[in-house]
């Protein structure tokens, strides 16, 4: 994919789609609310932009009444297509507000660890990100000394822009600028419960960094719960050579024998490898347009049907670094 031009198709498409661009604000600032989620509730969706924006008409969603739209520290918001405002209005989620720490700088002598993130370049052990799945993955706490997150190693498989030579190192790759969300949760009765983070935490990958991605949290005084800490990744779409979210077709349509439209996500690079060099099912899986979703683990006897369990592969392998304080 060539991020430096736009094919004329698309830009007409942008033109027309201009006047129905909705933007999602905080009620009590006026900011907006950045990377919003804006759920269907049939399994599809979509998601604002780091300005709160989103284009939806009916034209493009013809069968959709009811919109479902959530964002960290805010009240999920319920609200019917007809006459959609150009403006939508969010307000503060006081309970979660509440629970908000305010911790103080920690000044203790510490020592980094690190938990290498599990590479691989083989295509067939990928899983093929779409935004309709969001990945986390487990970390437990061996001990009670306190532990703060201070960078995440995403793994990444890049793709040759020749296939005979995909297996040179110095085989040219093809292009991609994709944004992902980050969040991380405390461990609720063996699954990703609470969000411990008070951000809206995203970043930018591109081929050029190489097969990971560093996310530097250290800011984030992101402490390990004693239960251990899930740590997700969720595809949120592609983005212009700036970092801006691009408002790309998010489906594919097929039409079913009975004639009805059937909406298959699109899947968007990068590839992110499995392994099975991970004791255990430590990764979880989750379909985040359908509402109330539910986490499920990712392991045979799921409800999984993925070529990758059948391989053995069941975990993504993120790495972490983090400081352990000394008492």
């Amino acid at each position: 994919m060539n991020y430096k031009s736009t094919p004329f198709y698309l830009l007409l498409l942008y033109v027309s789609l201009s006047f129905a661009q909705t933007t999602i604000k905080d009620a009590q600032t006026n900011y907006p609310v950045s990377y919003a989620t804006v759920s269907f509730n049939n399994g599809n969706g979509l998601f604002a932009n780091d300005e709160g924006q989103f284009i939806f008409t009916k034209k493009l969603y013809p069968d959709i009444d009811t919109l479902y739209i959530s964002a960290l520290g805010f009240k999920d918001l319920n609200l019917a297509t007809a006459n959609l405002p150009e403006t939508i209005l969010m307000y503060p989620e006081v309970n979660a507000l509440d629970e908000v720490l305010i911790s103080a700088k920690i000044d203790r002598k510490f020592k980094v660890e690190d938990i290498k993130p599990h590479l691989d370049d083989d295509y067939y052990k990928c899983w093929l990100p779409t935004i309709e799945s969001e990945i986390a993955v487990y970390f437990n706490n061996p001990d009670e000394a306190l532990k703060k997150i201070t960078k995440v190693h995403f793994p990444i498989t890049l793709e040759s822009k020749d296939w005979e030579k995909r297996k040179r190192s110095n085989a040219d790759k093809k292009p991609f600028s994709t944004l992902f969300k980050v969040k991380f949760y405390n461990n609720e009765n063996g699954h990703p419960g609470k969000e411990i983070s008070f951000r809206t935490i995203v970043f930018r990958a591109t081929e050029k960094d190489g097969d990971k991605f560093t996310l530097d949290v250290s800011d984030e005084d992101i402490l390990i719960p004693q239960s251990g800490v899930f740590v997700s990744l969720q595809v949120l779409g592609y983005t212009d050579d700036k970092g801006k979210l691009l408002s790309n077709k998010k489906y594919k349509e097929i039409k079913s024998n009975d004639g009805s439209i059937i909406k298959i996500p699109t899947n968007f690079r990068p590839l992110l490898p499995f392994t099975d060099k991970i004791s255990g099912n430590k990764t979880y899986v989750k379909r985040v347009f359908v509402n109330n979703n539910k986490w499920t683990r990712f392991e045979r006897g799921s409800n999984f049907q993925s070529t990758l369990l059948q391989s053995g592969l069941n975990n993504y392998g993120i790495g972490l670094t983090f400081n352990v304080y000394k008492d």
